[in-house]
């Protein structure tokens, strides 16, 4: 008899940059692998990674990662030099990295990352095109969410 698969719990995700939805307006998602180190994944593994101040900087025709800091081990290898803070360079299609130059140039968007996850067995980044908020759109937004919680507040107590 073949084994059943059994459904595993376990989430995909590594990190998250929550506080990109607070300070800039998103717009395309983008998704791109990342060049790592062995000692890189052998952290990432132990969840010791922060993608919260990380944007993509596009510089010869390639895409970098900066500002993502992986803790390496420390049962790291001695005769490895293991940089958190180094350029990552990131795996994209030349027509992406094309769209990301002109829009970055010439619209005035950031490159946010936003995520970083498994895909199979490959680490994956999700970034969006994105353009800063102001205070006040930031106060606009809370306002939105203080009414729409208040809004759902009210319809539960009516239906009953």
């Amino acid at each position: 008899m073949a084994k059943k698969k059994t459904a595993k719990s376990t989430s995909n995700t590594i990190a998250l940059n929550k506080k990109a939805r607070h300070e800039y307006f998103l717009h395309d998602k983008f998704e791109a692998g990342v060049e790592l180190q062995g000692w890189e994944v052998k952290s990432i593994r132990a969840g010791k990674v922060n993608i919260s101040e990380t944007y993509i900087h596009i510089k010869n025709g390639e895409a970098f990662l900066l500002g993502s800091q992986i803790q390496p081990l420390n049962s790291a290898s001695t005769h490895t030099v293991c940089d958190p803070m180094r350029y990552r360079k990131l795996l994209l299609n030349k027509r992406e990295i094309d769209r990301l130059i002109g829009a970055t140039e010439r619209e005035g968007y950031s490159l946010v990352a936003t995520a970083m996850y498994w895909k199979k067995c490959w680490v994956k980044l999700e970034f969006h095109l994105a353009k800063g908020k102001k205070m006040h759109d930031k106060r606009a937004d809370t306002k939105d969410k203080d009414w729409a919680r208040e809004k759902e507040r009210t319809m539960k107590h009516k239906v009953r």
